[in-house]
């Protein structure tokens, strides 16, 4: 497979990494938990017949130390924001996962032209006490791959490091990812997401893996009570988490299909 090109758009003076494959309608990607130090094999599947867009957010991998300075909601969804606009992305299909979704999810219910379509992957923003989400800020050194994914290594396929830094960058790079997803969901992934759900108008298409252990795909239905506009779900069999990483061609089908409905 050939690697995808790299830009990079500037967040607050800050460059963040963009890169980018294929060619047609554009789907934009923010990456879950942990971002993207290598392109996964799933969006290789989306790419085969689209343009596929995905910007790294600030502190995770390519996203520079923006981060340190993001103290508050208003800070991360203004960044998600610029992010979007400077990556060309106004108006694509717009695709979240985990944190990720989360953010897209805002970005959707701020600014409604910012998405064609809204595809959310486990999203964060919303929490149950009866239901809680698992507290991902509280696990054991190595303890999240097994949370993230149902399979370990496909976490760690696209987590795990930059090929050409030492180990000890790469251990920067991951706590810094880290970091970055508790200076926004920190302590219980509750960002108040539920008050803002009425306001997405855009078709949206929700996507859970059976095995979630982070977000319960009960989770699923309380997004689908909330959106305003047309909500579809698909739940993908043998995933976990990051259910684009344990099934990538499973969960790309999905999203192709659900995009394909509305042309």
């Amino acid at each position: 497979m050939s690697a995808p090109t790299t830009r990079y758009a500037q967040v607050n003076g800050e460059p963040c990494r963009v890169w980018e494959k294929g060619a047609g309608s554009t789907i934009g990607f923010l990456a879950g938990i942990g971002g993207l130090t290598a392109w996964p094999p799933f969006l290789d599947c989306l790419a085969a017949d689209h343009r596929v867009v995905a910007p790294s957010l600030p502190g995770f991998p390519g996203g520079g130390t923006l981060h340190a300075e993001m103290d508050g909601h208003l800070d991360w969804l203004l960044a998600t924001h610029d992010l979007l606009d400077g990556s060309d992305l106004s108006g694509c299909h717009l695709m979240g996962v985990s944190i990720g979704g989360s953010l897209a999810a805002e970005a959707a219910a701020s600014w409604p032209g910012i998405a064609k379509t809204l595809t959310l992957v486990s999203p964060f923003g919303l929490f149950d006490v009866a239901d809680p989400v698992a507290d991902i800020f509280a696990q054991r050194p190595g303890r999240i791959r097994n949370l993230m994914c149902n399979n370990p290594d496909n976490y760690d396929s696209v987590t795990s490091g930059v090929a050409d830094e030492d180990e000890l960058e790469n251990e920067v790079i991951r706590t810094r990812a880290h970091e970055s997803a508790a200076r926004f969901l920190w302590p219980l992934g509750d960002t108040g997401l539920n008050k803002r759900l009425p306001r997405i108008t855009q078709r949206t298409h929700l996507v859970w893996g059976d095995s979630d252990q982070v977000v319960p795909l009960n989770y699923a239905r309380k997004f689908e009570a909330g959106i305003a506009g047309d909500v579809s779900t698909s739940v993908i069999a043998d995933a976990g988490h990051l259910a684009e990483l344990d099934q990538p061609q499973a969960v790309a089908d999905a999203v192709l299909e659900f995009i394909g409905r509305g042309n």
